[in-house]
């Protein structure tokens, strides 16, 4: 039989719902309330065995994509989450070998779409099924959940409740297809930085709670009720730092978006829209007042982290 020497993983990116922000905590993380919703702007994960002689555990990782992704502002070494990923699982496990990880690029890197967290996940994925490991699901969610808050979600994807950091999830139904415009901005920010600025803004947040409204909507699939209930507590943190932001989503409510809002930590803005062709107008609207760099279409909810190859 031949030996498995590479597998290729897809992994979509994210948007938040509903992203309900508590105080900060002793540990320096905050409690969240978080209704993660997975959309078809997708990354791909290749984790491919070294040639013999390589040294024991050693990780190369190569980076490549689409030039508005922003490729080059992803780290290479061992900073990089992908690569934390590899490592865990390696440590966890004892079954690792030699690999090299090449990560192509579509979802936008620091805006606010968990693309690094993605990446993570699907390297878990794709060593876990390089190695023959058979790890268990919960246990890459536990596994996922030490390498950060949002690298359970892209497991599960679909659509998902997470409390605590983000990490502890609960599936939610959704009982439609939703259609989405991202409008994509010049560099990135710092969730870091972003988190820092909700503190200063709103020192006094109560404990985050899950909107019933729109748990609601998404399970009757009624687009319009679902956009009148997005809302994101970073949101006004973001554009405190970059006060453009909100000039492009004004761009998107006057265009008839059915919501708006910054998508995570920002600064992607997200637009929900009637269908397909809906989206196509509002992302054209966008691009011709000139609010950002360039427009992404996707439609959601989508599977998770997935073997392709």
């Amino acid at each position: 039989m031949t030996a498995m020497t590479a597998v290729t993983v897809r992994v979509p990116a994210k948007v938040n719902l509903q992203l309900a922000v508590g105080p900060a905590r002793e540990d320096g993380y905050h409690d969240l309330v978080n209704v993660f919703h997975a959309v078809s702007v997708f990354d791909e994960v290749t984790v491919t065995a070294r040639e013999p002689g390589s040294a024991p555990g050693e990780i190369i990782l190569r980076v490549t994509g689409e030039t508005g992704s922003g490729p080059t502002r992803v780290p290479d070494d061992t900073s990089n989450l992908a690569v934390r990923a590899a490592a865990v699982l390696a440590h966890e496990t004892g079954a690792g070998t030699p690999i090299t990880i090449d990560l192509h690029k579509n979802i936008p890197v620091a805006g606010g779409m968990a693309g690094g967290s993605a990446d993570a996940a699907a390297t878990l994925v794709a060593c876990d099924t390089l190695w023959k490991t058979g790890m268990a699901q919960q246990d890459l969610l536990d596994l996922a959940a030490r390498l950060g808050s949002d690298v359970a979600f892209p497991l599960l994807g679909r659509t998902a409740l997470g409390t605590g950091r983000g990490e502890v999830l609960e599936p939610l139904p959704c009982g439609g297809g939703l259609h989405w415009v991202f409008a994509l901005a010049e560099g990135g920010l710092s969730t870091g930085e972003v988190f820092r600025a909700y503190d200063r803004l709103r020192p006094d947040a109560p404990q985050p709670q899950c909107d019933p409204a729109l748990v609601a909507a998404l399970a009757s699939g009624d687009a319009a009720a679902v956009g009148a209930a997005l809302d994101n507590d970073l949101q006004r943190a973001a554009v405190s730092l970059r006060p453009e932001l909100s000039h492009t989503l004004a761009v998107g409510e006057e265009a008839g978006a059915l919501g708006t809002l910054v998508s995570g930590s920002g600064p992607t803005c997200a637009f929900l829209a009637a269908d397909e062709r809906d989206a196509q107008r509002i992302a054209a609207r966008l691009l011709e007042a000139g609010r950002c760099a360039r427009t992404i279409t996707a439609y959601g909810d989508v599977p998770g982290a997935s073997v392709v190859s």
